[in-house]
């Protein structure tokens, strides 16, 4: 039986913050493939992936794990009471940067599978899609992937990504969606002039202060079946303007979208271009807009693989867990074209924080859950 808190453990000790690998694929191709699995680096851009596969390429009943080792950076290390890749325990915990987010969920998922491997053999295949470039651009991350999957035309039936998603209590919440994330960045140009003498001069700022308010005041939806409503957020408005004296000449601003399924990002990118060229007509200015996409909002109907993961959950928490699309994105937005994809794991409170850490209880309990997932999907 592999231990998945010594696996834990082990891949804190490897400081893989995005994009070093940091040993944490290289210790994970050590141990899958002494279990028989085979092992293939997806390497793009300078990013390392790791693919690994028990079982016949292609088989009809193949399920896959995907998860990531790489972390976002401690921060101030000074700040934490443990060295930040010590993987120090101590109080019931594992202490260190990707103890939640997400080494235990990569460590737990792997334990899982080398044990059915080496003691009940399924008639199947069982796929671990392992990225090291989730917590950064993630272009050539789980894209690349899947991306080489195609090429190699190797498939997974269905993929469970072991993100934390439990806001609380272990077993609460199994994510069966997420909202679409886009941010929009715009850029509003009028005429520098004196601030004594406004008539000649053009100044964009009335006229990006009536376009963010528009936007704001705006109620994209009332939300979805599956999903709360959609939530548009400015997180900058930028001049830079040290004179007062003096009307620029032009103003930045920037506006995140989470989106439901109500929308893609080409209809709200069409909004937003209509309120722009509004603005514009009114006032005179110059809008230019640009817009980066991180994803489309996706959904996994409730069916057969959430009542997988949801039965295992139940089984081994006692809790029914609630199906959910709430909280940011995840690679799941790249598998949902692949194959069917929920995510489930532990609790995720102290993820991205100074002190990261996760219970040792926890770590167990969730092999535990990925071991009944697996062998009733091969059952």
């Amino acid at each position: 039986m592999i231990d998945p808190v010594d696996l834990t453990a082990d891949l804190v000790r490897c400081p893989s913050v995005t994009p070093q690998e940091g040993g944490a694929l290289r210790l994970l191709e050590t141990r899958l493939g002494a279990a028989g699995f085979d092992c293939m680096r997806v390497e793009r851009n300078g990013i390392s992936n790791l693919f690994a596969r028990w079982g016949a390429k292609g088989h009809r009943r193949t399920f896959g794990f995907n998860g990531h080792t790489d972390v976002v950076p401690v921060g101030d290390a000074a700040a934490w009471s443990v060295d930040p890749f010590g993987a120090e325990r101590k109080g019931g915990f594992l202490w260190g940067r990707g103890a939640t987010d997400m080494k235990s969920g990569v460590a737990a998922f792997a334990a899982a599978a080398m044990d059915l491997v080496a003691q009940a053999p399924p008639d199947g295949a069982v796929v671990l899609a392992i990225t090291g470039d989730e917590e950064g651009d993630a272009q050539d991350g789980t894209r690349a992937l899947l991306d080489w999957m195609a090429q190699q035309g190797e498939r997974m039936s269905a993929c469970l990504v072991g993100e934390p998603t439990c806001p609380e209590r272990m077993g609460e919440m199994i994510k069966i969606g997420r909202r679409g994330s886009m941010t929009a960045y715009f850029t509003v140009k009028g005429v520098q002039g004196h601030s004594a003498y406004p008539h000649r001069a053009l100044n964009p700022l009335p006229a990006m202060a009536r376009l963010m308010d528009r936007l704001a005041s705006h109620a994209l939806d009332d939300g979805t079946a599956h999903f709360d409503a959609s939530t548009l957020a400015i997180t900058t408005i930028d001049t830079g303007n040290p004179a007062n004296n003096v009307i620029p000449a032009e103003s930045r601003a920037t506006v995140n979208i989470r989106f439901n399924d109500a929308h893609s990002s080409d209809s709200l990118g069409a909004w937003l271009r209509r309120e722009a060229d509004r603005i514009a007509e009114e006032t005179g200015v110059t809008v230019e807009m640009t817009i980066r996409v991180s994803g489309e909002s996706f959904l996994t109907p409730p069916g057969p693989l959430s009542d997988l993961v949801a039965n295992a959950v139940e089984m081994e928490t006692g809790i029914a867990p609630v199906l959910s699309t709430s909280g940011g994105t995840s690679d799941a937005r790249f598998i949902k074209d692949h194959c069917p994809v929920v995510e489930f794991g532990l609790v995720g409170r102290t993820m991205h924080q100074v002190d990261e850490r996760v219970e040792i209880a926890q770590i167990r309990q969730l092999k535990a859950i990925y071991a009944r997932i697996l062998a009733d999907y091969f059952a």
